[in-house]
């Protein structure tokens, strides 16, 4: 699962997709509406691969959760952001069984499944596709001959 360019914007409801970055911020696309926004270089822009989760031996990256949650659920909805905190805790703890309980608040629980679900909403959960390097290597050696077979362009002569 990729989360390479879903950013969480703090303020700003759901998730973002980002598009360009620009000279004093970027400019990123909601996932909730399609809307484009600009964010400044001043706001708390969290990038979701960055994000990990406390566990008693280490920290989890959140792609690894979102994995675990999509093969639970295979690849469907998770369970509502809005159920009660035990049930969320419960369920989480299927997903994540050594989360820290002390570290981990409900209100880190609810954001990602209602994160997941937004993902999983706009088809964005998909296992990572194995990078091929053979196919690429093909395409090369055309575009190689294809230049070997076109003419020398001739060197226009300088007037003086």
């Amino acid at each position: 699962m990729n989360l390479e360019k879903i950013l969480s914007i703090s303020g700003k409801p759901g998730l973002y997709v980002l598009k360009v970055q620009t000279r004093t911020g970027f400019v990123a696309e909601s996932l909730l509406d399609g809307k484009k926004v600009t964010v400044s270089l001043k706001s708390n822009v969290s990038l979701l691969s960055e994000i990990s989760i406390y566990t008693y031996e280490a920290e989890k990256p959140l792609a690894e959760i979102m994995q675990n949650i999509a093969n639970k659920e295979n690849k469907g909805q998770a369970i509502s952001h809005k159920e009660d905190n035990a049930k969320l805790s419960s369920y989480f703890r299927e997903i994540l069984p050594e989360y820290d309980e002390e570290r981990v608040y409900p209100s880190d629980i609810k954001k990602i499944l209602n994160w997941y679900n937004m993902l999983q909403e706009r088809g964005m959960i998909v296992d990572e596709a194995p990078v091929v390097e053979e196919e690429v290597a093909p395409v090369a050696e055309e575009v190689v001959a294809e230049k070997e077979k076109a003419p020398a362009k001739k060197a226009k002569a300088k007037k003086e």
